[in-house]
C-alpha cells in the first residue's frame, strides 16, 4: 500500500471583487502547467444559494509521478462565502464580476511506493524502510522541498491574482 506523507498545508484568505470564472481557470491552468499535475479531478463542487448570495465549496485533487516510486499529490479546497454578482467599470465599460470572501487551502503530499511494489512481503517492507532511511534520504528531502516550494508558489500566485483583480474593480 502506498504511503502518503503530508509535507505542506497552508491557506490564504481574500475578501473583495474578482471574476470567479477567470480565477477558476487561472488556478486550474497554473496547477496543470506550472506544477505539471498530469492527473487532475474536481472531487466536489457545491453551491448553496441564499437570496442573492451563494456559498461555493470546491475540492480538487491532482498528482504527477516523479519516478516509479514517488508521486506528488496536491489537494486544493476553495470555500467562498457570500459570493454575489456586482457590476464594475473596466476601461469605461460595465463588466460583470463577483464579490465575496474566499479561502483557498492547499495540501501537498509526497506519496511513496504508489505502485505498492514493496508490499508483497514482510521482507520487502523491511527493504523499503531501509531504502528510504539510508539510501534515498536526500532524494526524499529534495522532493519534500519541491512540494513545499510549488504549493507555496501556487498560493502566492493565487493571492497576487486576487489582489490585482481587486484593484482593477
Amino acid at each position: 500500500m502506498a504511503e502518503e506523507e503530508q509535507v505542506f498545508k497552508s491557506r490564504v484568505r481574500s475578501k473583495g471583487i474578482y471574476e470567479f470564472e477567470e480565477f477558476y481557470k487561472f488556478c486550474y491552468n497554473w496547477l496543470r502547467d506550472e506544477m505539471n499535475l498530469t492527473t487532475f479531478s474536481e472531487d466536489k463542487y457545491s453551491e448553496k444559494l441564499t437570496g442573492d448570495v451563494k456559498n461555493v465549496d470546491i475540492e480538487w485533487t491532482g498528482h504527477r509521478d516523479i519516478t516509479d516510486y514517488f508521486r506528488i499529490k496536491v489537494k486544493v479546497k476553495f470555500v467562498i462565502k457570500a459570493m454575489s454578482q456586482v457590476k464594475i467599470k473596466r476601461g469605461g465599460i460595465d463588466v460583470d464580476a463577483n464579490k465575496g470572501d474566499m479561502e483557498i487551502t492547499v495540501t501537498g503530499i509526497l506519496v511513496k511506493d504508489y505502485q505498492s511494489k514493496f508490499e508483497m512481503s514482510a521482507f520487502r517492507k523491511f527493504l523499503r524502510a531501509f531504502y528510504e532511511k539510508y539510501i534515498i534520504l536526500s532524494v526524499v528531502k529534495e522532493f519534500k522541498g519541491r512540494i513545499v516550494t510549488d504549493c507555496d508558489e501556487f498560493l502566492n500566485q493565487a493571492k497576487a491574482y486576487l489582489d490585482l483583480e481587486g484593484k482593477k474593480g
